[in-house]
């Protein structure tokens, strides 16, 4: 019987082409030929385009060619709704496509022999804009007489959900005690070490390739046949190494019309490769940010410390376009009502078309939002019944079998009462709910603050959801090579580390013999997107599927033994429009964290000094991989907690650069984090595992904040708490 791999910290397989320098990323695909692709992008939070004059830059020496809208088959594209032009401009084809609606829309595509032409060829284009007013505020959105960015929508709002379940009236009348409160969450920049780049060019065998990062292979490959209008077969999609995604990759940035370069150019009979690379500033204005949220929520509890009633409304800024917006959305509006059993809940929750950047994924999908409101409100109440914050959450939390808000019970493997004790456990934790903090005479105060929430694994609320994989088991009388092709995105994560782990596991082969073949839509079948924390979960099981049939094959004699298998899940169905009943999702990971820190009544800065986060990750396939998952979510946690300000005003973009856009330094993480690893296997996980990339993320803000009242006596309902708004709430500024 051979040793186990599975729970084995076994070295990540990239890890010494990144370290070295090996490791090949979009941008560092090179062809002595190469052509450079520069894009224009409008820089107008909203205006009509009138006219588009490109006749000085395509006279210019060097230039190949410039596409505009005009150029553009099908000049639309989104992930969830097709409702936003790939080139905007007169003659597209497509009502109102000639609309730009943030600065970051585009407008015009330079191909030139160099870098150098290019950027001078887009100073040479002439745009002649009519400009529209600016809706840059949600309330502004809102307001019947306000101009509609879509025109062919009969509002702003693009989406909205409602939950309705038992009677806010009795829940309101059985409660002792009642706190309200408004909380607003900030965008976020995603800032992943490497920027947009590509890579085209027509393969051997007449296919569209395009080399580039992102999240979902076959998803890009799709929304580039739409907007092209020809045969996904006749699109290559290759991922190579990816610096970062974090929800960001989700999106279009550079994919269709790096594919529309390749196909004009081929069509000018012009046979070269074309390579773009965006500059940090052009990565800020050119992808999505987090959505920003405003959250109002009344929360009724008896004096025994049970609540009684949840009541909520929400809205979320969309940005430009819908992106993934209806999905976050979705999920904050389940994530507000928290894990916790409460008999009485009404949410109301919608979104808005504004003139900012678009917004849509990143890391947590909504849980961030919504488990600060919901977590915030809990210590607060813990402080107005006089009881712990830890104790109340424990009277309150969901159990096996009890009907959530959405009127159906949690996959069975409920672990949120363990999280919160193991993680309390160690922090010896005890509270005196005593907020009588001497400002005058103490430059440097202490606190401990306390969040707990809970995550969704894999796609929700009916989207479909399944994972392809194939093995190949080769050899004569033993295994000597096992091929593993999977599409799923390693966007730094160790995805691909862990297939491999999982797949030489399930055969009883050293890791060695494992040859993966990955993220190429010409050699995988769809795996989904690398998000949702669903690719260990949704991967794993296809693989041991598709293992498992291949040592079946093996057995009776086939040679090469070869098998490909789709992991399909427990179905899940939409929120229902009046009451919000579904069963949203088949998996979740669970998650409390504590958080020490030290206020300085002096500067403001708040320094994190101990955080305590304790995972229930159901089985770990790697632990060393899943200590850095928590690490680095606390880290960048931190950053949208304390530091990170991304400033729009009036739709123009005022932090483009990381030098306006502060992200966490060395001198920023906390002095210890302790990750606390639970295995409470997932009964459909494969191995047990749920997903965890997320959960460390999602109550940190919360945590950090009622730390930060345990200190001064203070409650922020907003953040990042910079040293500006630390002194405003202190009364020093």
């Amino acid at each position: 019987m051979k040793p186990r791999l599975i729970g084995q910290s076994i070295p990540r397989r990239d890890n010494y082409d990144k370290v070295t320098g090996a490791a090949k990323y979009p941008g560092d695909f090179y062809s002595e030929d190469q052509l450079c692709m520069k894009i224009l992008f409008s820089e107008k939070p909203h205006a009509i385009v009138k006219k588009v004059d490109t006749q000085k830059a395509e006279d210019l020496d060097g230039v190949i060619t410039i596409l505009t809208s005009r150029d553009v088959p099908c000049n639309e594209y989104g992930l969830m709704k097709s409702d936003q032009p790939v080139l905007c401009g007169p003659g597209s084809g497509k009502d109102f496509g000639d609309h730009v609606r943030c600065v970051g829309d585009q407008i015009a595509v330079v191909i030139a022999e160099n870098e150098l032409i290019a950027e001078k060829a887009l100073s040479l284009i002439e745009v002649e804009f009519e400009e529209l007013p600016i809706v840059s505020k949600i309330n502004q959105a809102l307001k019947k007489e306000t101009i509609l960015l879509h025109p062919n929508t009969d509002s702003n709002i693009n989406c909205q959900f409602r939950i309705e379940n038992g009677d806010i009236k009795t829940g309101t009348q059985n409660a002792d005690f009642i706190i309200e409160g408004t909380y607003h969450t900030p965008a976020q920049e995603h800032a992943y070490l490497q920027p947009e780049a590509g890579f085209g060019y027509m393969d051997k065998k007449g296919r569209i390739t395009i080399v580039v990062a992102g999240q979902w292979a076959h998803e890009d490959r799709e929304q580039i046949a739409h907007s092209l209008k020809i045969p996904e077969d006749k699109i290559r999609v290759i991922y190579p190494a990816i610096g970062g995604a974090f929800g960001g990759r989700e999106d279009m940035s550079i994919q269709i019309v790096l594919a529309l370069a390749v196909k004009k150019i081929n069509e000018l009979n012009i046979h070269r490769p074309i390579k773009i690379v965006w500059s940090r500033k052009e990565s800020i204005i050119g992808h999505h940010k987090r959505h920003p949220y405003e959250i109002y929520i009344r929360l009724g509890s008896s004096k025994e410390g049970k609540f009684t009633f949840l009541e909520a409304d929400i809205i979320a800024d969309s940005g430009a376009y819908m992106c993934t917006t209806n999905k976050v959305l979705a999920n904050a509006t389940l994530m507000t009502v928290g894990p916790y059993h409460i008999p009485n809940v009404s949410v109301r929750s919608r979104a808005v078309y504004t003139n900012n950047l678009p917004f849509g994924a990143f890391r947590g999908f909504g849980g961030p939002q919504g488990c600060f409101a919901i977590e915030m409100q809990i210590n607060k109440m813990a402080e107005a019944i006089g009881i712990d914050p830890v104790e109340l959450r424990l009277r309150n939390t969901i159990k096996e079998g009890q009907l959530t808000a959405v009127r159906s019970p949690l996959p069975k493997g409920i672990t949120i009462d363990k999280v919160i004790r193991s993680c309390t456990n160690k922090t010896d934790w005890i509270k005196t709910n005593s907020n009588d903090k001497q400002l005058k005479s103490v430059q440097k105060l202490h606190g401990t603050g306390f969040a707990a929430g809970f995550k969704n694994v894999g796609f929700s609320y009916g989207a479909p959801e399944n994972c392809w994989a194939e093995v190949e088991l080769h050899g004569s009388n033993e295994f000597e090579k096992l091929i593993l092709r999977h599409a799923g995105a390693d966007v730094g994560q160790g995805a691909h580390s862990v297939f491999i782990q999982i797949a030489a596991d399930t055969v009883g082969i050293p890791i060695e013999k494992v040859v993966l073949i990955a993220t190429d839509t010409a050699e995988t079948g769809n795996a989904g997107s690398s998000s949702a924390s669903r690719m260990t979960f949704m991967a794993g099981n296809a693989i041991i599927g598709a293992a498992k049939e291949a040592l079946e094959k093996w057995k009776i004699g086939e040679r090469p033994a070869k098998s490909a298998y789709v992991f399909r899940p427990p179905a899940t169905t939409p929120l229902d429009d009046e009451t919000g009943a579904c069963t949203p999702n088949f998996s979740y990971g669970y998650v409390a964290e504590s958080v020490e820190v030290e206020v300085d009544t002096e500067t403001g800065k708040v320094k994190l000094r101990n955080v305590i986060c304790a995972d229930d990750v159901g089985k770990a396939i790697n632990p060393q991989q899943i200590r850095g998952q928590i690490e680095g979510a606390v880290v960048q946690a931190a950053g949208y907690t304390l530091l990170e300000k991304f400033v729009q005003e009036n739709g123009i973009v005022k932090s483009d650069s990381l030098a306006t856009y502060l992200i966490p330094t060395i001198m920023d993480i906390p002095d210890k984090t302790d990750s606390i690893i639970l295995e409470e296997g997932d009964p459909i996980g494969p191995s047990g595992a749920r997903g965890m990339a997320e959960m460390p993320y999602i109550p940190f803000a919360p945590a950090v904040l009622s730390a930060v009242h345990d200190a001064t006596g203070i409650w922020f309902n907003s953040f990042p708490l910079t040293e500006e708004v630390v002194l405003k709430g202190l009364g020093k500024i």
